[in-house]
């Protein structure tokens, strides 16, 4: 049975930081690229950054470029979104995702949300102003 946990959010004030972490289980990690989309109330569900199953390969939103940075351990099954400077419209709830790796697929098959099969129940961040 597959299984992603998000966890790591909570309040923090604007300018600062927080670390979210995917847990995931009951399938192959290294064959799946992992994302990030966040969903804010009263708007639709967004990518913000993914990488690829052997994590050589990054892609972002533009609105997190230099602030936001994603990773991945094979040995331990983990994703991990490092959220710095953090600002008031980063308040969302966080999701992380995953995608089966294909060789074929071009740059948008990882910025497409339905190219992910397998998705966390999210986490909340809350960036104060």
């Amino acid at each position: 049975q597959v299984h992603l946990v998000e966890s790591g959010g909570g309040l923090v004030q604007a300018g600062g930081s927080l670390r979210l972490s995917c847990a995931a289980s009951g399938f192959t990690f290294s064959d799946y690229a992992m994302a990030w989309f966040r969903q804010a109330p009263g708007k639709g569900r967004e990518f913000v950054m993914s990488i690829t199953g052997n994590g050589a390969v990054t892609y972002y939103a533009e609105f997190v470029k230099g602030r936001f940075t994603i990773s991945r351990d094979n040995a331990k099954d983990t994703a991990d979104l490092q959220m710095n400077q953090l600002k008031s419209e980063d308040t969302a709830v966080y999701y992380c995702a995953a995608a089966p790796t294909r060789r074929d697929a071009g740059s948008s098959y990882y910025y497409i949300i339905t190219s992910y099969e397998y998705w966390g129940q999210g986490t909340q961040v809350t960036v104060s102003s």
